[in-house]
């Protein structure tokens, strides 16, 4: 959604976009109808890549992953055990993800693009993180041509400590995302972020670079695709407390303290809530332990963005579960520009929870406190019609992240380095190897 944005409102803002994507990605679901937003004036060049269809990729995560968690636990991680052999063949291979397979058809790509189109300026927005591997590449062709390198997460933080994807759990896995990483940045223009925990995490790991080399360009709502509401004064006819939670239930936002939280509610209290989850879970021990709250939670799965976003308007509050303590969760950006209160279950020390509280956008408690969880749901039970005046959200700040208003800043941060180097103001980086994992 960051990427289609750019591609939305950047052409407005005298940029000539072209956009370089893959013909056969594998993603969770499609949603074409967002197709029809992107002016006529974009160029888009599919090119074929090697990644497998997301449903055969699950299949073989299943096959290789390992064991199966503790009975009771359904949080517990997969056992590690010795990895099998097919498991490691390919987390040799598929490095540092599993869509580096498109990296020779990307370079070639994109080598033309540059040339055919007289390109000013690259923007490559990474996840997948093997996209980085292009930057050097391109630098040591385009000495002069100005990258900007766009983590809409962080990588050697979240990906390896928290998240944990199956090839990102080795010590070859983070050696070559490290060595990845490293030249990306040296090699860039700019490197943007999307939090600013975030970009000071990326900074301070080249301290050699120059701090205006890292910018701030945080994620967004679009406010043309969002139908701004206020709390319903109004209870549903069998008289419910509809919380939502919409996006994908993974690692960085597993359900299980929440589950715990909702079970430990008196049985009068648990019957009024009625828990809606729309969106991919991305492992069955997340889904079995959701099913764990029995009539009170529906399972709706993966849903086109204007169905999703219509589900927002007729729900009470929206559900945030956030472990992450660097990165905000896109639905963040969606639920506060919808206008609906939200219940969070957010880490305490991270941007999450700051830009939560700094919003007014609703209530939260610490992501691990059962105890915290559980008393936002029975204040959400007390506060019945007194949320009308309970919620009172900063709209002017809020306004602040729609995605337009986030384009233009970019906007003009692309015109302002590319006009350097097209005045010659500015030296572009001297080519730098990516490592033998290149």
């Amino acid at each position: 959604m960051r990427a289609s944005s750019f591609a939305r409102y950047f052409p407005a803002e005298g940029i000539r976009l072209d956009v370089l994507t893959a013909r056969n990605a594998s993603a969770v679901g499609s949603d074409p109808t967002l197709l029809k937003e992107i002016p006529s004036e974009v160029t888009v060049h599919r090119t074929l890549t090697l990644d497998l269809p997301f449903s055969i990729k699950k299949r073989i995560k299943r096959l290789i992953a390992g064991a199966k968690p503790p009975a009771g636990n359904p949080a517990a991680p997969a056992a590690a055990g010795k990895p099998h052999f097919l498991k490691r063949v390919l987390q040799d291979i598929l490095q540092p993800d599993p869509q580096v397979t498109w990296l020779p058809v990307l370079t070639r790509a994109a080598r033309r693009i540059v040339r055919e189109r007289n390109i000013d300026l690259v923007l490559i927005t990474v996840p997948p993180f093997s996209s980085v591997l292009l930057v050097a590449k391109l630098r040591k062709e385009f000495p002069g041509l100005p990258i900007v390198v766009d983590f809409r997460d962080e990588w050697l933080t979240t990906n390896f400590e928290l998240v944990s994807f199956l090839f990102s759990i080795s010590e070859r896995a983070r050696s070559v995302a490290s060595n990845a990483e490293a030249s990306a940045v040296t090699n860039a223009t700019a490197v943007v972020a999307v939090t600013e925990a975030a970009r000071r995490q990326i900074r301070a790991r080249y301290p050699r670079e120059a701090d205006s080399k890292f910018h701030l360009i945080p994620n967004g709502f679009d406010a043309t695709r969002l139908r701004r509401s206020a709390p319903s004064a109004n209870p549903p006819p069998d008289g419910k407390i509809v919380v939502t939670y919409v996006g994908t239930v993974y690692a960085s936002t597993e359900p299980t303290a929440l589950v715990q939280a909702v079970q430990t509610l008196p049985p009068e209290l648990k019957s009024r809530f009625r828990l809606r989850f729309i969106g991919h879970i991305e492992e069955p021990r997340f889904r079995e332990a959701l099913l764990q709250l029995g009539d009170m939670v529906e399972l709706k799965g993966f849903l086109p963005q204007h169905e999703a976003l219509a589900a927002m308007n007729e729900t009470d509050y929206v559900l945030l579960i956030n472990h992450d303590p660097l990165n905000v969760g896109g639905k963040f950006y969606d639920y506060v520009g919808g206008g609906k209160p939200i219940l969070g279950a957010v880490h305490a020390e991270g941007e999450t929870r700051r830009l939560l509280e700094e919003l007014r956008a609703g209530w939260w408690a610490s992501n691990r406190d059962v105890d915290g969880i559980r008393r936002l749901f029975v204040d959400a039970a007390a506060r019945g019609t007194s949320l009308l005046t309970a919620f009172q959200p900063d709209i002017g700040k809020i306004a602040q992240y729609e995605r337009k208003v986030l384009a233009q800043r970019y906007a003009a941060l692309l015109h302002s380095i590319a006009g350097r180097q097209r005045e010659g103001g500015s030296q572009p980086p001297v080519a730098q190897p990516a490592g033998t994992e290149q």
